[in-house]
């Protein structure tokens, strides 16, 4: 099974992630897990391995390609390293540097998104609030312009790679009420008055560190703002559209994953004198898994091609999130059902697979944040 868009350039770039993962992320996968975080050093082989910077320029050190070739290596990550929150916190990028590339000025790109590529430095977005999830319009966190500098106050929750992020693309409002007010800055780690809050415990991504970032009189070089005062919805909308693509991506990769660990124990697994694999039950619901994988797979290859294209395409790429969400839900849970008391043990693969699948239709805009993006489009 592959996706749509696929050819020899994608396939080569499959084989050169699954090794990389296989012989770095894999044999480290439960330890990460379990410890709460990945070493430092691992942005940087991911780099040196050209997986950081695929789908960027490069002229600022990216590995050049599209979404397309992201969503194949990201995929091969996930399957061959099995660790999901491994893959998303290398990935924090995927969110954070957009922005940059979009608003900011050829100085800008240039001082902060070759570290990041090279794995020098860890980059981070940060947009949610205590008070403002999928509501972006209203972000309290306020940045007031003083001099050569603006002055930040307010809280962030939820923000991945938060913990030791070197440079975070910051979502503050400049100016009045609601998203023409928005802004996006990037505030780099050492600026007095930015602080990581408390490393938060999660329910699944358990190797990606997960922050509560405070600004607190934060004083910004004025050239750190993307683009021009009140640009920052558009760019933040925008950047939803590929985000919600790579979590569809994420998505199809985990299900697949349970899928084949749900195959391989069905095979090994002997009930009543003979394999689980010989019950027409457990082939079922086998069967019915890798239906909504297919489903979801070809969904999320029509939206990818479409962005590549230029097309617009935000209602789809809400479409193709809903569709891998839900698949990548119903699979998980068929898997630990599947694999019965072993199922629910922290050393099985479905056990953590079934907990990450759970974020997915809440991050990036919940299901029903989606729903209504589909709702609006089709003028109901």
């Amino acid at each position: 099974m592959s996706y749509l868009f696929e050819s020899e350039e994608h396939a080569a770039l499959r084989v050169q992630a699954r090794r990389f993962a296989a012989d770095v992320i894999a044999p480290h996968a439960l330890e990460w897990e379990e410890k709460g975080e990945f070493p430092r050093e691992v942005y940087g082989a991911t780099a040196r391995a050209g997986m950081l910077g695929i789908g960027y320029p490069e002229d600022l050190g990216g590995a050049g390609g599209d979404i397309t070739h992201a969503l194949v290596a990201q995929e091969e990550l996930v399957l061959a390293g099995k660790s999901v929150g491994t893959v998303v916190g290398l990935n924090s990028h995927a969110i954070a540097l957009p922005p940059i590339l979009r608003l900011g000025s050829p100085e800008q790109q240039r001082r902060f998104v070759p570290p990041v590529l090279a794995g020098e430095k860890i980059s981070a977005l940060a947009i949610t609030e205590p008070g403002a999830g999928s509501d972006v319009a209203a972000i309290q966190t306020r940045a007031v312009l003083d001099g050569d500098h603006w002055v930040l106050d307010g809280s962030k929750i939820f923000i991945t790679s938060g913990c030791r992020a070197d440079l975070v693309t910051v979502a503050a409002r400049t100016g009045g009420p609601g998203h023409a007010g928005l802004s996006l800055i990037v505030v780099e780690r050492g600026t007095p008055g930015f602080g990581v809050g408390r490393k938060l415990a999660k329910m699944g991504w358990w190797a990606s560190d997960t922050a509560e970032l405070t600004f607190e009189d934060c004083r910004v070089p004025r050239e750190n703002l993307l683009g021009r005062p009140g640009e920052g919805f558009v760019a933040i909308v925008k950047n939803f559209v590929s985000e919600r693509l790579h979590i569809a991506g994420q998505c199809v990769a985990i299900a697949i994953l349970a899928h084949r660990e749900s195959v391989a124990w069905a095979r090994e697994r002997q009930a009543f004198g003979k394999p689980l694999a010989q019950m027409q039950v457990i082939r079922h619901k086998l069967a019915e898994m890798e239906t909504r994988i297919a489903a979801a797979r070809a969904l999320t290859s029509e939206v990818a091609t479409r962005f590549t294209r230029g097309e617009d395409v935000p209602a789809l790429a809400a479409m193709a999130k809903n569709t891998a969400t839900d698949a990548c839900s119903f699979v998980c849970d068929q898997a630990v059902q599947i694999h019965g008391g072993y199922g629910y043990m922290r050393e099985t693969v479905v056990e953590r697979l079934y907990r990450d699948a759970r974020l997915y239709p809440i991050g990036g805009g919940t299901r029903e944040i989606m729903n209504e993006i589909i709702a609006k489009s089709e003028r109901y």
